[in-house]
Formats: structure tokens, sequence, C-alpha cells
């Protein structure tokens, strides 16, 4: 798309997002990945939550297909569209979320992904069968993730769930509580730690967070930007954004 003003063609990509909590991540990547020599737009539509809740029913509502359908309209001119929840996509298990992309991709006349499908490709872009989930959902839903990833035959050989039942609590952890509850959570048998939650903040510490355990660390925010990226077919290799991106 051309940038207003600038006379330069710059990669939209719409973010569908629900409710407010770690949304600054998205202009965060922006300024991360513009450091690395891309020129990016990465707007962020909020989708209604009618409750903030990391619960199956209102999981469910949260990614409605009217829901979805509004915000991808309202995306505008975009060269790709991601529907950037997690719980609120793999909750409707496989055929759920395909048929959920595909009312996205509809709406917004764009390629279309979700965030638990950019967990999958990533997971297949690097190679990895074994993970370990570091989840901040209750134990019930964060169950449903690794039902998602087993059906792409990726094995979680551990799973830790903290139970924080809204997106606004998740929000507010920082950076001490993101990277000793992740740390805490790997496993030796594990190549990779996927941490599932787009209401987490944990861009800025990708680094950090992979320094520490000392393999890739995959997070929802992360993901979701890279799935974009993938979709327009911008996979060229990036610093500072986790193995993932390199």
């Amino acid at each position: 798309m051309t940038q207003p003003g600038s006379g330069m063609n710059v990669t939209t990509i719409g973010f569908l997002y629900p409710g407010y909590s770690a949304e600054d991540e998205y202009p965060a990547m922006e300024r991360l990945l513009a450091a690395s020599g891309t020129a990016v737009s990465l707007p962020v539509v909020h989708t209604l939550m009618r409750e903030d809740a990391h619960r199956v029913d209102a999981l469910l509502d949260i990614g409605g297909a009217d829901v979805l359908a509004e915000g991808a309209r309202s995306l505008g001119d975009v060269d790709a569209a991601v529907w950037a929840c997690t719980s609120g996509s793999f909750v409707f298990g496989w055929d759920g979320a395909s048929a959920q992309v595909e009312g996205v991709r509809a709406a917004a006349g764009a390629p279309a992904s979700s965030t638990s499908f950019a967990f999958v490709n990533a997971a297949r872009h690097l190679g990895l069968r074994r993970v370990a989930v570091a989840a901040t959902y209750p134990r019930d839903v964060a169950a449903r993730f690794v039902a998602f990833l087993a059906a792409a035959d990726v094995e979680v050989v551990s799973l830790s769930c903290k139970g924080i039942v809204t997106a606004a609590e998740v929000g507010t952890l920082g950076r001490d509580d993101v990277l000793s509850f992740v740390a805490a959570q790997d496993h030796p048998d594990a190549e990779a730690v996927l941490v599932p939650d787009t209401a987490l903040h944990t861009v800025e510490w990708l680094t950090d967070l992979e320094d520490l355990l000392g393999k890739p660390v995959l997070t929802a925010n992360q993901v979701s930007v890279w799935e974009g990226l993938r979709l327009v077919g911008a996979t060229e290799p990036r610093t500072g954004l986790g193995a993932l991106f390199s």
C-alpha cells in the first residue's frame, strides 16, 4: 500500500485485537522492524469484547463471526489481516478456527490468518516438534491450545498455567514477571517455549527471554506479526526479533 503523503509503498498488515491490554506491542514491533530495515505499517482495530474473560463461553463470543467481520471491514485497505487473539481462535478447534480465518479474509478482502495458526506456522518454520507452553490462562482453556497444536503434530511436553482470568490483568505483568514465569516453564525436552496470549507484553524482551532460556521463545504478538509478513511473502531474515525472525 502507498503511505499517504510519502509516495512510498509500505506493506500494511491489519490486526484485529480484542479489547485493550497489550496493543502497544504493534507499534513496538513497527519500531523494531524499522530498526532491522523493514518499513511496515501495523494498524490495529479493536474488536468488540463483551466480557473480558479467559473462559470458553466468553472466548467463543469474542471470536464470533459477526464480531470479526465488523472488525475486518474496519481495517480498510490492507495487504493482509490477522485475528490477533490466540484463545479466541484455538477455542473453536482446527476447523472452526479455519472458518474464522476465511470469514476475516472475505470481510477484509485480503489474505488472513490468526494467532493460533501463526504459532503452528512458526513452529513448522523452525522445525519444532516438541515444545513447552507457558500459558497465562486457566488450565481448561490452555488444554484447548495443546489440542490445537497436537492437530498440527506439535507435541507439548510441558504445560504450565498461570490461571489469570482477564486480559486486563495479564497486560499489567512486567518484564521480571514475564521472564521468571516463562523461564520456570521450560523443559529439557522442549525445543522451544510457546507463550500464547496477545494480552501479554513480551516483544521488547524477546532477546532477554531467548538469552535466558538458550532456545527459541515464541510469543503471541511476535508470531502474529511474523504471520502477517509471511502472508505477504516478506520472510527475509531480520535481527532483534528472536530466532523466529532471524
